[in-house]
């Protein structure tokens, strides 16, 4: 009798070896919580959902990341991504590193004003592997896994005063920008009041004329109908444009089969390049597509481009020495041979 049970035991745990490794050295949940901004209707929110089908799809429902967008998981301040996903309230972002800038400051080298003046020079940077492996590994150091890198759009003024030309225009003018204190920065030195707010407080904000203006890519100008919102006026100036981070939490990947990590990796690689190409084809189109809305677009020329350039350069400098210096350096390294082809 007991020889029998002795066999019953070695037969269920050999049976139990021969389980896939997933099923006994990782701890898969039912949900994966992803927060973003903005839903799909946004270039940003359709990232998102691309990456979090793909995953779906190639691991056979292994792994079942849900979009949370409007920031939902943090009550709507994106600002507290990052230090949520610390604390195992979100699993996996997309979203952009400026607005995480009060909990890791290093990551916002690619919000500088004008540090990537077009997208010549963005996808320069993007494509040095040097730049890229040091980027990752300040991620990595954060708490996260970088698995993709996609684009939020350059952002633009929009307001309800009058045309804005030139910097000294932004006189007096009442800005929303989001919660980074460079942007702030930004804006006071033209002589703006720059206030910060959540996304999701700005709207009624605007609406209610508590503020006179905003800055965001044209493309969420025209998903969210900001034109609606008493803004008549944009000026397309280019002056930051950050990237698009898709990662997962340490925790949360570390507790993923190797092979689960690669689908992850190369899923968010190619969600990553779809959403670039719909920020790209949005891009090109917006300007025709707000004026289409009755609102007064300026594109500046090359000598009004110098002179916003050129009021922002004191911000530049006092913000690339306290964000990360050295990578900033190297990134304007990579910028300056795109000049120079």
């Amino acid at each position: 009798m007991k020889r029998r049970s002795f066999l019953k035991g070695v037969t269920a745990t050999a049976g139990t070896l021969a389980f896939p490794a997933i099923a006994i050295g990782q701890q898969y949940k039912a949900e994966y919580k992803m927060s973003t901004v903005v839903p799909p209707a946004f270039a940003w929110g359709k990232g998102g959902e691309i990456f979090a089908n793909l995953v779906r799809e190639r691991t056979a429902g292994r792994i079942n990341i849900k979009q949370y967008p409007g920031s939902s998981l943090v009550q709507g301040d994106q600002t507290r991504e990052f230090s949520a996903m610390r604390q195992g309230i979100i699993d996996v972002l997309c979203g952009a590193p400026i607005n995480w800038y009060s909990t890791v400051r290093e990551l916002a080298v690619f919000t500088l004003p004008f540090i990537t003046p077009d997208h010549r020079a963005l996808d320069a940077v993007l494509g040095s592997k040097p730049v890229m492996d040091e980027y990752f590994d300040l991620v990595r150091k954060a708490g996260a896994e970088p698995v993709g890198v996609g684009e939020t759009g350059y952002r633009q003024i929009s307001n309800s005063k009058h045309p804005v030309v030139k910097p000294e225009d932004m006189k007096g003018i009442k800005i929303r920008v989001v919660g980074s204190p460079m942007y702030g920065d930004i804006m006071t030195t033209m002589g703006a009041n720059p206030t910060f707010m959540s996304w999701a407080d700005a709207q009624p904000a605007l609406a209610s004329g508590a503020v006179d203006a905003q800055e965001n890519p044209l493309e969420v100008f025209l998903a969210a109908k900001i034109h609606t919102l008493g803004q008549k006026f944009v000026t397309k100036w280019n002056y930051s444009n950050d990237i698009l981070l898709f990662a997962i939490a340490n925790p949360i990947w570390q507790g993923w089969s190797a092979q689960d990590q690669k689908i992850v990796r190369e899923a968010g690689a190619d969600a990553a390049k779809e959403q670039l190409a719909i920020v790209r084809k949005l891009f090109a189109e917006d300007v025709d597509r707000v004026r289409a809305l009755g609102v007064e677009v300026h594109v500046p020329g090359a000598a009004e481009m110098a002179a916003w350039q050129a009021a922002t350069r004191p911000v530049y400098a006092k913000w690339k020495a306290q964000v990360n210096p050295g990578l900033i350096s190297r990134i304007e390294q990579v910028v300056e041979k795109t000049r120079k082809a």
